[in-house]
């Protein structure tokens, strides 16, 4: 399964950071950030919120525009061994110059240099969806979707919203939504992880988002099951994501495939793997595991992702042409 072409949709960039490399950068500047480590060297946390905790202390250690230079060549490197041509990341103008637009600026293009080196060399495309933080609150969203609306384009070509799902409600940040909007971006938002079913209707109703970050629970709920299917609404699953924080035991019990089997549009991506121990051929070895898929069920996954993919008509037709090539 590694070598299989993967199109991955919902990845957060500072959450993809490599444990060595945020303990290194830590070493570079004396900073001391040990607490965020387990004794076998990755991350170390309790549960959701507590690795929200940890997730913001190592992303503290990512202070200047080549930091995350540096970051997105070692994340692409590692998506890159593991088969993904296509990827989009979460990224942050709170973690990236606290939403001042100009210091913004400076680490977006830091980070497009990386992804255009990653892509001649690795052959893996990059797009950037920027993400406004649920727990900072609908205020600080607006700013962010500012940023976001001033440098839309090829590259920046969504915008959603991550972190604390249980923090206020979705409508809470319309404002924010239909600025990235206007500004032409393509949305979605985390829902239906640590909400019920109802946060990915409200998703739908008041943010009008077109794709939804994890949205599993929807399968506590018929009716809303067969919406998803019908509006064609697709969601970013993250199986590995799901089984380590505890949302369900283990792959088995996971509802990807019951959802797929109703005729939701589903995708499979990572989260933050490292955190989770996960990569994803892990996520593919894993679910063929579970559920018999063969390497013709995730072309199939992959081909849904691409079309469901923020970039452009000609970048999504490369991604569909290395898809459908075969080995025969």
């Amino acid at each position: 399964m590694k070598s299989l072409p993967k199109v991955e949709l919902h990845t957060h960039l500072e959450g993809a950071a490599p444990p060595a490399f945020i303990r290194g950068l830590a070493q570079e500047k004396g900073m001391d950030i040990s607490g965020v480590f387990a004794p076998d060297g990755g991350y170390a946390f309790k549960d959701f919120w507590h690795f929200l905790k940890v997730y913001e202390a190592a992303t503290s250690t990512l202070t200047t525009p080549e930091d995350y230079h540096r970051l997105t060549l070692a994340v692409l490197e590692e998506s890159a061994a593991h088969g993904v041509i296509y990827t989009e990341s979460f990224m942050s103008p709170d973690f990236c110059g606290g939403r001042d637009l100009s210091a913004w600026r400076e680490y977006l293009h830091a980070i497009q240099e990386a992804a255009a080196q990653a892509e001649a060399q690795m052959g893996i495309i990059l797009r950037a969806v920027v993400t406004c933080v649920r727990h900072f609150g609908p205020e600080k969203a607006r700013e962010t979707a500012l940023c976001a609306a001033e440098t839309a384009g090829d590259f920046i070509t969504g915008f959603g919203m991550g972190g604390d799902e249980q923090s206020g409600k979705q409508g809470d940040f319309a404002w924010a939504f239909d600025c990235a909007r206007e500004a032409g971006l393509r949305l979605t938002t985390h829902a239906g992880e640590w909400g019920g079913p109802q946060s990915i209707r409200d998703a739908l109703d008041d943010l009008r988002v077109e794709r939804i970050g994890h949205g599993v629970r929807a399968i506590e709920d018929d009716a809303l099951v067969d919406h998803l299917a019908e509006r064609e609404i697709v969601l970013e699953v993250c199986p590995g994501s799901n089984i380590a924080l505890g949302l369900y035991p283990d792959w088995q019990d996971h509802p990807i495939e019951r959802l797929r089997e109703r005729g939701v549009k589903v995708t499979i991506s990572t989260d933050d793997p490292p955190f989770f121990h996960t990569t994803m051929t892990r996520e593919y070895d894993r679910l063929a595991d579970a559920f018999g898929w063969n390497e013709d069920s995730f072309r199939d996954f992959n081909i849904v992702a691409a079309h469901a993919a923020f970039c452009d008509t000609e970048t999504r037709a490369r991604v569909l042409k290395k898809l459908e090539q075969t080995d025969d």
